[in-house]
């Protein structure tokens, strides 16, 4: 398995994995072609450094999973940086198989070079086959979360 950098043309894979799940399926547009209000997000991610979008290809270049890792730099911890990783999705073929491990892994190693004390996400409560695979890979539900959507979800 390869973990690189997406790339624009890497969008509609990544877009198509990110719908294809029961909540995916309710906030997203995926289409063919993908509108283009995915693309000018992608060109926000990719222009900013404290943003890494990564593709996870297998040996014959197919785009097998995905997750954005967020490098947040605050003033507590003395100035500390707090990675956080969010849409982490795997390809459906390629679940159940090490692959998202093989990911986080990645994503933990990649924190610690940046200099990041801390790893952090959130997975929504209507996933908890997903919290019980992040609970196993070591991380805790040590805060309470909370959200306040400033539009609709529809949307």
């Amino acid at each position: 398995m390869i973990i690189r950098p997406a790339t624009r043309e890497d969008v509609a894979a990544i877009v198509a994995m990110i719908a294809n799940d029961k909540l995916g399926r309710l906030r997203e547009d995926f289409q063919n072609p993908l509108p283009q209000k995915y693309y000018a997000a992608f060109e926000n991610i990719d222009s900013d450094s404290n943003q890494e979008l990564m593709a996870m290809e297998d040996k014959s270049g197919q785009v097998i999973g995905t997750l954005q890792l967020s490098f947040i730099q605050y003033l507590t911890y003395q100035g500390g940086i707090r990675a956080q990783i969010e849409a982490v999705r795997i390809h459906e073929d390629f679940r159940g198989k090490g692959t998202g491990q093989q990911l986080f892994e990645w994503a933990i190693q990649r924190s610690k070079e940046k200099g990041a004390h801390v790893v952090q996400l959130t997975t929504d409560k209507k996933r908890p086959e997903a919290l019980n695979f992040y609970e196993k890979l070591g991380f805790k539900a040590s805060h309470e979360g909370m959200k306040l959507h400033l539009q609709s979800e529809d949307n």
